[in-house]
């Protein structure tokens, strides 16, 4: 019966986590309960009554020896779990590198949305390269709080929207965000909204509108990579942006500049997605028993903390 939650938090541009170490299968009772670990998500990520974070992953043991070297569980903040995280997946990895559980160069992270791999890059940069895209839409027109809208869409590990704006530092995002993201184009899951501003060629501002975190987050790495693929091909960059030689950079609410690469194949499929997200550690820690008692009992027997806020 477990008792005590150690844990590490880190952050990817602005986007941060709460590590657990589970490779022994201590917490496998709790992740086979959507009920259980989704109470269990939300306690530790309050930030009023818990740690305070974006979201929750577990190290586990792969299922299938050999396809990958350690496996990852995402889970948001409002407790749902996550096929991908970007920048969650590279402080994963950082993580994981720095505790030595897996061998020198390049980490294979299992998701549920394939396998993700990822090493460090340079400075404080991890690189993590992703599954290819799917379900790429551009001028997608929709009607938003009464007004005509034209939007780009990717799937890239789990669904993103992207709106081209003027300014985002004006963007309406506690009114445009949940709009976009519970509109009925993209249900039943819905979708991530980032709204995007183009600096200059191979380089955009972004701010993003979350799921599961349901709120505006300081970074996000699967947005800023379906953002820097969309914007890319949407506005006809120059070749070197398609070939993956080049990198466009996504200025994050954090301060923090993420860079985006990908190949655009001669029959269109986009391939080769790598996202470098700015990486640091936060502290290590181990719950209060008082805390812990509240996170890992029933959900029927606890009261959830309030939502973010």
């Amino acid at each position: 019966m477990v008792d005590t939650i150690e844990f590490a938090k880190l952050s990817g541009s602005g986007n941060e986590f709460l590590c657990i170490d589970n490779r022994a299968g201590q917490f496998d009772e709790i992740l086979n309960s959507p009920k259980r670990v989704g109470h269990m998500g939300r306690t530790l990520c309050s930030r009023s009554k818990g740690v305070g974070a974006d979201g929750v992953i577990f190290a586990c043991e792969p299922d299938i020896e050999g396809v990958s070297d350690i496996a990852a569980r995402f889970f948001e903040a409002d407790g749902s779990e996550a096929e991908l995280c970007g920048n969650g997946t590279a402080c994963f990895v950082h993580w994981v590198n720095s505790n030595g559980w897996v061998g020198e160069g390049e980490t294979r992270v299992l998701s549920q949305a394939g396998i993700v791999r990822g090493a460090s890059s340079d400075g404080d940069y991890v690189r993590v390269c992703i599954p290819d895209p799917r379900d790429l839409r551009f001028d997608v027109e929709l009607t938003v709080k009464g007004s005509k809208q034209k939007c780009d869409f990717a799937v890239t590990g789990v669904p993103h929207v992207i709106v081209y704006v003027d300014d985002v530092d004006a963007v309406d995002i506690e009114h445009l965000g949940p709009a976009l993201r519970h509109h009925p184009e993209f249900q039943p899951r819905g979708a991530n909204a980032n709204f995007v501003q183009v600096l200059s060629v191979g380089e955009l501002s972004i701010r993003t509108w979350e799921f599961g975190v349901e709120g505006e987050t300081l970074g996000c790495g699967t947005g800023s990579a379906a953002a820097g693929i969309l914007a890319a091909l949407h506005f006809d960059w120059p070749l070197e942006f398609l070939t993956g030689e080049r990198s466009v950079l996504l200025h994050a609410r954090s301060g923090d500049v993420l860079r985006v690469s990908f190949v655009k194949q001669e029959n269109g499929i986009v391939t080769d997605v790598c996202l470098e997200t700015v990486v640091r550690f936060c502290c290590y820690g181990r719950i209060h028993p008082d805390l812990a008692a509240i996170a890992l009992r029933s959900p029927d027997q606890a009261q959830d903390p309030p939502d973010q806020g």
